[in-house]
């Protein structure tokens, strides 16, 4: 989930014809307001009407071009997943021969680049997909977040040193993917999104410190405790009789 490059993706006209230069720029004002307004409200509360006077195109033209707001959805999910992979495969390139800690530092320091990017539209319509999701979902999970869990995964695990399937590996992976969340959610009261390179450079250190200290802390098994049924409690230690004092 992260900022918001405007969508290019070229198709053809309504009778096969490849689209006019006309015809291009039209399609791209539809799919930059489009994204705007799909989300901030979310696919069910725009409508057409919306989009066209947004874009300034005539109202037939999402037919033409997307055949009808459903087609112009996918295309604008599209265009966001395109920019979540070029943003994974950034985050790989650049941890490239780093060890675990590097890796798994850069991870959170590109992913909070991407996110705090002002106007972030991407983002905010992912944010939108998990709380009203769509079939588009699916794909967003399948292309997207499934690639990059499973590489932040192996990160985890080569800090744990053990295999990517162990449950502490999961677990982490959600820990340090909640507090970059977290961190960029304007409605916590407990702290301002950053907005400066500085500022989430710092927020990235902190994250990604806090992380590795945590997860390394999770490389010795957790003590085992008697098991004890529910709503039974354990009987006190009796105490030692008290010898009779002599005379």
């Amino acid at each position: 989930m992260q900022g918001g490059s405007k969508p290019v993706r070229r198709v053809r006209g309504a009778k096969g014809a490849a689209p006019t230069p006309v015809d291009q720029d039209t399609r791209e004002r539809l799919l930059t307001e489009a994204a705007q307004l799909f989300a901030s409200r979310g696919l069910a509360r725009v409508t057409v009407r919306d989009i066209c006077r947004a874009a300034h195109a005539n109202v037939a033209a999402i037919n033409y071009h997307f055949h009808g707001k459903r087609g112009l959805y996918e295309a604008v999910v599209q265009s966001a997943i395109d920019s979540m992979q070029t943003t994974t495969a950034t985050i790989i390139e650049a941890g490239q021969g780093q060890p675990p800690e590097q890796r798994l530092t850069t991870f959170i320091a590109i992913f909070l680049q991407r996110v705090t990017v002002p106007d972030n539209w991407i983002h905010q319509l992912m944010v939108r997909e998990l709380n009203e999701p769509t079939p588009a979902l699916d794909l967003v999970v399948r292309q997207v977040m499934e690639p990059r869990m499973t590489y932040l995964g192996g990160v985890i695990a080569e800090l744990l040193g053990c295999r990517p399937d162990d449950p502490r590996v999961r677990r982490s992976v959600t820990s340090v993917q909640l507090q970059c969340l977290a961190a960029i959610d304007r409605r916590l009261p407990l702290h301002s999104v950053p907005t400066t390179p500085a500022a989430i450079a710092d927020l990235a250190d902190h994250i990604a410190r806090f992380s590795i200290g945590g997860i390394t802390g999770l490389r010795a098994p957790a003590p085992r405790r008697s098991p004890t049924r529910p709503g039974t409690r354990r009987a006190p230690r009796a105490r030692p009789a008290r010898r009779p004092l002599r005379p």
